[in-house]
C-alpha cells in the first residue's frame, strides 16, 4: 500500500498564519480603542460648555481633596513643632516612692546629684543633664504685695535640656555654679511685676529668705505650656549649688537629661532608671517621662484629622460623580440615532459601551487634574512668595486623580451600560 507522506513545513506554516492572526487582531483591537477615543475627544469639541460645567464638580471635590491634605499636614507639622521645642529628647526621672523602715519610721529614698553623676558617666546617650531642686519662698512685690513664689536651683545645662530662651541679660554659668554666685534668672512675667520691664530687672537685687539675689537676665520658655511643666509664670532659677543650702540636703527632686539621638530617647530612658536602681533599694520606684509617647499620639490624632476631613471632601466628588452620570445619560438620549447607526455598521456592544465610559472619565479626570493643580497653587505660591514651607503631600495627588478616575467609571457605567444596551432597528427609528 503506498504511504501517505506529511508535507514537511505544514505545521510550520500553520503557526506562523496563527502567530499572523493574532498580530492582526490586536492591531484591529488598539485601532478600535483610538478610533473610539478620537469619538469621545470629538463629542467634547461639540459641546464644550456642557463639558466644561460637568467637570466643574470633579474641580472643585479635587481642589478640596489637595486643600484638606495640606492644611492637615500643615497643622500636624505645627503641633509636632511645638512639641519639639519643648524636647523631644528629653528624659525626666523622678522618685515616686518606694523606701525601706516601718510606717513609724519610714525613709524616703530620694534621687541625688551622685545619681545624676553615675548616669553621666554609665549611659553614652547622655549629652546633657541638670539635677532640680524646688523651693517655695515669699517676695514682697512693689505696692506691698506679697507673693509665693517658686525657686528651682538647676545646673547650667538646664538651659539646654529644657530649651529655654533667654530674653534678656544672661544664663547663669559654670563659674556661676562653682563660686555659689548669689544669681538668679527670672521669668519675664516676674520681671514686669517687680521692675516694670524685662531690661529694666537685669542687674537689679532682691531677696530670698533675707538674701540678696541679683538677676542676671530673663528667660521663657520655647513652648507655652500653661503652667502644665515644671516653670510657672513667676519662677525664679539659682544655681544648684546655691539652692542645696537652702535645703540643707543632696536630695533632688527631678534630674533631667538631655539625649543625643531623639530616636534612642527609650532605651536611654530604660537604661537610665536601671543604673539608679542599682545605685538604691529594690522596692524604690523611680519614673522617666519623655515625650515620644505623647508625639506618636499626636501624630495619630493629626493623621486620624486629616483622614476624616479628606472622607468629607469626597462627598463633593461623589456630587459631582452624580453630575457626570446625569449628564451622560442625557447625551445617551440625545445620540440614540447615532448609537443606531454605529451599530448598523458592525459597532459592538462593548465598543458602545467603551466610547461612552471613556467619555464620562475623560470629563472626570480632566476636572480632577484642573483641580489638583488649583489646590496646588496655594501652597506652591505661598513657598514661592513667602518665608512659610507648606507641605505638599504627593498622597493627596495621587488619592485626587485616581479618586477622580474611579467617580469617572463608577458613574459612567450605567449611562455606557444603557447606550450599549439599545436595539439598533429601534434606534434608527427615534426621531
Amino acid at each position: 500500500m503506498p504511504t501517505t507522506e506529511a508535507k514537511p513545513g505544514t505545521p510550520a506554516r500553520s503557526r506562523s498564519r496563527r502567530s499572523f492572526e493574532k498580530t492582526l487582531a490586536s492591531a484591529k483591537r488598539t485601532m478600535l480603542l483610538s478610533e473610539i477615543v478620537k469619538l469621545a475627544i470629538d463629542s467634547f469639541k461639540v459641546s464644550k460648555v456642557r463639558f466644561a460645567l460637568t467637570a466643574l464638580g470633579m474641580v472643585i471635590g479635587s481642589a478640596s481633596v489637595i486643600m484638606v491634605f495640606t492644611i492637615g499636614s500643615t497643622g500636624k507639622e505645627y503641633v509636632l513643632g511645638l512639641l519639639q521645642k519643648i524636647g523631644t529628647n528629653m528624659v525626666v526621672l523622678e522618685y515616686e516612692g518606694g523606701g525601706a523602715g516601718n510606717v513609724n519610721e519610714y525613709r524616703n529614698d530620694y534621687l541625688t546629684l551622685d545619681d545624676e553623676r553615675a548616669v553621666d558617666e554609665q549611659v553614652p546617650d547622655v549629652a546633657k543633664s541638670s539635677p532640680m531642686l524646688e523651693m517655695h519662698d515669699r517676695v514682697t512685690f512693689p505696692g506691698g504685695n506679697a507673693k509665693d513664689v517658686l525657686v528651682l536651683g538647676v545646673s547650667p545645662e538646664y538651659r539646654d535640656v529644657r530649651n529655654l530662651i533667654v530674653y534678656t541679660g544672661r544664663f547663669f554659668d559654670d563659674e556661676d555654679e562653682t563660686t555659689h554666685t548669689k544669681a538668679a534668672v527670672v521669668t519675664k512675667a516676674f520681671a514686669r511685676e517687680m521692675f516694670g520691664s524685662e531690661a529694666a530687672a537685669v542687674n537689679q537685687t532682691f531677696q530670698l529668705s533675707g538674701i540678696p539675689f541679683t538677676i542676671i537676665g530673663t528667660f521663657q520658655e520655647s513652648v507655652d505650656t500653661f503652667g502644665q511643666s515644671e516653670i510657672s509664670d513667676e519662677t525664679i532659677l539659682i544655681p544648684y549649688s546655691v539652692g542645696r543650702y537652702f535645703t540643707g540636703t543632696d536630695n533632688v527632686k527631678q534630674i533631667f537629661f538631655s539625649i543625643r539621638d531623639p530616636n534612642d530617647v527609650e532605651e536611654a530612658s530604660n537604661e537610665i532608671v536601671e543604673v539608679v536602681h542599682k545605685r538604691h533599694l529594690p522596692s524604690s520606684v523611680y519614673k522617666p517621662t519623655t515625650l515620644t509617647s505623647l508625639l506618636t499620639t499626636a501624630a495619630k490624632i493629626a493623621n486620624g484629622l486629616t483622614v476624616m476631613l479628606v472622607m468629607v471632601s469626597a462627598v463633593t466628588l461623589a456630587v459631582g460623580g452624580v453630575g457626570i452620570m446625569n449628564i451622560m445619560l442625557a447625551t445617551v438620549r440625545s445620540r440614540i440615532r447615532e448609537i443606531g447607526i454605529r451599530k448598523a455598521l458592525g459597532a459592538t456592544a462593548r465598543e458602545i459601551k467603551l466610547q461612552f465610559l471613556i467619555e464620562a472619565i475623560f470629563i472626570s479626570l480632566s476636572g480632577g487634574v484642573v483641580g489638583t493643580l488649583l489646590g496646588l497653587a496655594l501652597p506652591v505660591s505661598v513657598r514661592i512668595f513667602t518665608d512659610y514651607t507648606i507641605p505638599i503631600s504627593a498622597w493627596a495627588v495621587v488619592i485626587a486623580l485616581v479618586t477622580s478616575t474611579a467617580v469617572g467609571i463608577i458613574f459612567g457605567t450605567l449611562p455606557a451600560n444603557r447606550a450599549a444596551q439599545m436595539d439598533p432597528v429601534e434606534s434608527l427609528k427615534y426621531e
